[in-house]
């Protein structure tokens, strides 16, 4: 719709997405909606609050898994710094440990990128009215998956193992003794229920955990 057709208050609208021709689909066909407004677009997590301070949207839809930071920390940080911004969480990962998370962080919904884009221009006006919004099927999932397991400390030692490293070497990282790296990844191991860190990080991830 023309721009000049538009109601007098439109609803700014943040994006945050990696894959420019998915953001700038997006962006086309929520700026179809006559009363929304895609003020802002960015493709890296680490953008998003700097892109907020500037152009002061009522609702950013961010990814989760993005460039330099996570869809996820960049909501809790938008929650101090714009708290007056409602945060929709729009991934292709519907996990259960996700949603938690996103709960966590002050998010304003979730939901899962499958969706028509009519349902997501209805979700952006309910989150601007105070609403939660959740997709059904995850929060059902997230029920009956129970709470991450996971220790914030046990988090840390799986993410740092990502590249390989050693113990040694998460030992630096995280400024910790050797023997605790040891007894973090044996007890995220257990929590698990895997046989080792590598199959540990990757059914961490896999819940939403980390």
């Amino acid at each position: 719709m023309p721009r000049d057709h538009r109601p007098a208050k439109s609803i700014r609208v943040l994006l945050a997405e990696d894959q420019g021709m998915a953001r700038g689909a997006l962006a086309l066909l929520l700026g179809m909606e006559p009363d929304i407004e895609v003020v802002a677009q960015v493709s890296a997590g680490d953008a998003i609050v700097d892109a907020a301070l500037v152009h002061r949207p009522d609702v950013a839809l961010l990814d989760i898994e993005l460039p330099g930071r996570s869809g996820l920390d960049a909501a809790a940080e938008l929650r101090e710094q714009v708290p007056d911004c409602r945060v929709l969480i729009l991934t292709t990962f519907g996990r259960p440990g996700y949603l938690r998370r996103a709960m966590e962080a002050g998010a304003a919904g979730f939901l899962v990128k499958d969706g028509p884009v009519e349902e997501l221009a209805v979700a952006i006006r309910r989150a601007l009215t105070g609403e939660t919004v959740i997709d059904p099927a995850l929060a059902a999932a997230a029920l009956s998956a129970g709470p991450n397991p996971l220790t914030a400390r046990e988090c840390d030692v799986l993410n740092a193992s990502a590249d390989g490293a050693t113990v040694a070497d998460i030992a630096g990282r995280l400024h910790l003794s050797e023997s605790t790296v040891r007894n973090y990844l044996s007890s995220a191991i257990g929590k698990t229920g895997t046989r080792n860190r590598t199959e540990a990080l990757r059914e961490a991830r896999q819940r939403g955990w980390l």
